[in-house]
């Protein structure tokens, strides 16, 4: 255990564990370690410690101290250093000295109670926040040699493809040793993967087990120890400690306290990699969501790809559009962006919902009126168009447009002036108009419920929003995307990468959203608020799943419905169905892309070079 021991003026000896982060030293009696008599001030210097590392600083530029004879206001300590606070001898070790006879009870005893104080420390250690895994680590191999009394000590981890390799080498001076690979037994280390059980070996140049080991007569080992890393049944690596110069250092009750501590170490290491991964996972999330973000809109499936591509064109013109598409499809986040991408950014855009206006008022709403022109006009008020100078006009709902307003529409429409209500003269506006339904306007039109020459003013060029059950794997990502953004809106904490449990994907991806993005804006708010997990089912999203079928939601691998307007080459065919799967697994495994490489037995890039395809 790391201590300071401190040679009295009666020349009697007092050793100090260092258990705190901080720990002063000086002449006054509230100082963790109190100097009396010589010349230390009242607090000299204080000792931090911190992951992997132990500091001495100064208090003052008056209180130096020395260091094998040299002085600093400032030095890093290492194992065996001498320090001279005002007069006083300490001396630091990250060990404890080994008995000079036999271990008594007592002797085992006091090992187990400091292993305790160890572990608790290191405890306080990871409940620091915004610790560096790295100093952590290093923080834990230094703990397991100053524990056992090793020289050297190792943390050894298996990667995602199950190679282990040398994470972090550290020797008793707290330093990083150098080619550490060189300096293990390939041999004892297989057999603790192999067995899953803790080794010790006390003298392992001479163990006739070892005999035939290379890497034993080579490093002319001596006293080893070796325990798993083992979290609910899964080998997470192993740590390696050992003393070249010393035989049968290691006794049972050091590997029974190794052992203890590398089950605390075992969890830790466990939740860091799961909460990396977590980080990864957000990360890549985050990556893809701005990939395939155009403005407010998130989408990466081949009918938006093409709508962004139109609004792009059309944006830079001053010319009408007409967006077509069913309730909830995002028309006004469209409209949004093709004035945001628009010479008229600058000025206004103003909305109007057609067909929330009464008939009696819309005349009103959109053209203005003067004081008294009717009852309730109680003073003047400009028109929706004239607001929209400068800027652009969004019709919502346009087909929910009167016949007798849209005779009026159509003439102001080709005049590029307004008549409000009450008043003999006109007013010239500039505005660009961007109308959108979610009728059929042609049938419309052949039914005689909206004026034709309107229609073909309006939709100069159209803008189709598929539905929500037509974009593919899209639907997660906006799920994923709500997620993130509503849980921070209702104080939930949740990840977005992992909020959605494997039901809950498939009953996005299978569900027919009649009511589109609204509609699932919806489902997650409610299962937001209700919700008392971390991770959402098909159950808290409320979703009646359909019945696998031929079409949305069948299982893959189903041929499904064959007409003959449906039929395609089988290569086409094959290719299809194989981008489906890979979706399917990839929801599955909530888009970890080296999960699902391994689960369909494919290399890592595959799946890669599948995304590039899909965001293209």
């Amino acid at each position: 255990m790391p201590h300071l021991k401190y040679r009295g003026p009666d020349g009697s000896i007092k050793r100090y564990s260092i258990l705190r982060r901080l720990t002063a030293i000086g002449a006054s009696p509230e100082c963790h370690i109190t100097l009396r008599g010589g010349s230390a001030a009242q607090t000299h210097c204080t000792l931090e410690h911190e992951p992997g590392r132990f500091r001495l600083e100064s208090t003052s530029r008056s209180n130096a101290f020395y260091v094998r004879g040299k002085k600093y206001r400032s030095y890093e300590l290492k194992h065996g250093d001498i320090i001279v606070v005002g007069g006083h001898e300490l001396t630091f070790s990250t060990i404890d000295e080994l008995p000079a006879t036999k271990s008594t009870p007592e002797d085992v005893a006091r090992q187990k109670i400091g292993a305790m104080q160890e572990l608790r420390k290191f405890s306080e250690l990871l409940l620091q926040p915004a610790g560096n895994l790295n100093d952590l680590l290093n923080e834990l191999i230094d703990q397991v040699v100053g524990l056992t009394r090793a020289n050297k000590g190792f943390l050894v981890l298996a990667d995602d493809d199950g190679q282990y390799s040398v994470r972090v080498a550290r020797n008793l001076e707290r330093q990083p040793v150098d080619d550490p690979e060189q300096l293990l037994s390939d041999k004892i280390i297989k057999q603790v993967i192999e067995s899953r059980a803790p080794q010790i070996i006390s003298d392992a140049f001479n163990d006739t087990r070892f005999q035939t080991s290379m890497s034993v007569l080579n490093l002319k080992l001596s006293s080893v120890m070796c325990v798993p890393l083992i979290v609910r049944g899964e080998l997470l690596g192993l740590i390696y400690v050992g003393n070249n110069s010393i035989v049968d250092l290691f006794k049972e009750s050091d590997l029974e306290l190794l052992t203890v501590f590398a089950g605390q170490a075992a969890l830790f290491i466990k939740n860091a990699k799961l909460l990396n991964e977590l980080k990864s996972e957000a990360s890549d999330l985050q990556d893809r969501l701005e990939r395939n973000r155009f403005g407010q809109i998130i989408g990466a499936c081949p009918q938006m790809l093409g709508v962004y591509k139109r609004v792009r064109k059309v944006a830079a013109t001053d010319i009408g559009v007409l967006i077509t598409g069913e309730t909830g499809t995002g028309k006004e986040l469209i409209a949004h962006e093709i004035h945001d991408r628009s010479p008229r950014v600058k000025g206004p855009f103003v909305t109007v919902n057609c067909g929330a206006i009464p008939e009696t008022l819309i005349e009103s709403e959109l053209f203005g009126h003067l004081k008294g022109s009717f009852t309730g006009a109680v003073s003047n008020k400009i028109g929706k168009f004239q607001a929209a100078h400068g800027g652009t006009i969004f019709l919502d709902e346009i087909g929910e447009l009167p016949l007798g307003m849209q005779v009026k529409f159509l003439r102001v429409l080709q005049e590029r002036k307004v008549q409000r209500v009450g008043e003999s003269s006109t007013h010239e506006i500039d505005i660009r108009v961007v109308a959108a339904t979610n009728r059929d306007l042609k049938k419309e039109v052949a039914e005689g419920r909206f004026r034709e020459d309107l229609y073909h003013r309006l939709n100069v060029i159209g803008v189709h929003l598929p539905p929500l059950r037509e974009r593919g794997d899209d639907v997660i990502l906006i799920a994923r995307y709500l997620l993130g953004r509503y849980a921070e809106d209702f104080g939930v904490t949740l990840d977005p990468a992992r909020a959605l449990d494997p039901s809950a994907i498939r009953a996005l991806m299978r569900f027919q959203w009649p009511g589109n993005i609204r509609q699932l804006e919806n489902h997650i708010k409610k299962a937001l608020v209700l919700t008392d997990s971390p991770t959402l089912s098909a159950a808290d999203l409320e979703l009646e799943v359909e019945v696998p079928g031929a079409k949305r939601g069948q299982a893959p691998g189903a041929p499904g419905e064959v007409t003959r307007e449906t039929i395609i080459p089988l290569s086409e065919a094959r290719d299809m169905w194989q981008r489906e799967y890979i979706n399917r697994v990839l929801a599955l495994n909530n888009g970890n892309r080296t999960k699902t490489a391994r689960d369909l037995g494919v290399d890592p890039r595959t799946i890669f070079r599948h995304l590039e395809k899909e965001t293209r």
